[in-house]
C-alpha cells in the first residue's frame, strides 16, 4: 500500500466515524457519549459540525478515532473464546463503563 492509498483510507475512516458519531449523538446523546467515550462538551462540538466542517476534518491525515482499550486485560476479555465468552465480554463492558471519557483540551 502506498502513501496515497493510506491517506485515502484514513480520510474515509475519518468521514465514516464523524458521520456515525453525529448520527449516534442526534439519536441518543447519552448512549452515544458512552459508546464513543466522549464528554458532553465534545458531543456538542461533533453534533454541531456542518457538513463542510466534517469534510474538512475528515480530510486530515490523522485518524480521528482511536482504540479505547488501553489495558491488555480488556482486550483479553473481548477476544476470549472460552465457554464463558459472554461473561468475559460483559466484564469488559463493565470495565469500560468506568473508563474516563475524552474531554476537550
Amino acid at each position: 500500500m502506498n502513501a496515497d492509498q493510506l491517506l485515502n483510507e484514513i480520510r474515509e475512516a475519518n468521514l465514516s466515524y464523524l458521520l456515525l458519531a453525529q448520527r449516534l449523538i442526534r439519536e441518543d446523546r447519552a448512549e452515544a457519549m458512552f459508546r464513543l467515550g466522549i464528554s458532553e462538551e465534545i458531543a456538542n462540538v461533533v453534533a454541531g459540525l456542518s457538513m463542510a466542517q466534517v469534510l474538512k476534518i475528515a480530510a486530515s491525515n490523522m485518524l480521528m478515532c482511536s482504540f479505547r482499550f488501553s489495558e491488555a486485560m480488556v482486550w483479553n476479555l473481548l477476544t476470549s473464546h472460552s465457554k464463558d465468552a459472554d461473561i468475559s465480554r460483559m466484564h469488559a463492558s463493565l470495565l469500560m463503563a468506568n473508563a474516563p471519557v475524552a474531554v476537550a483540551a
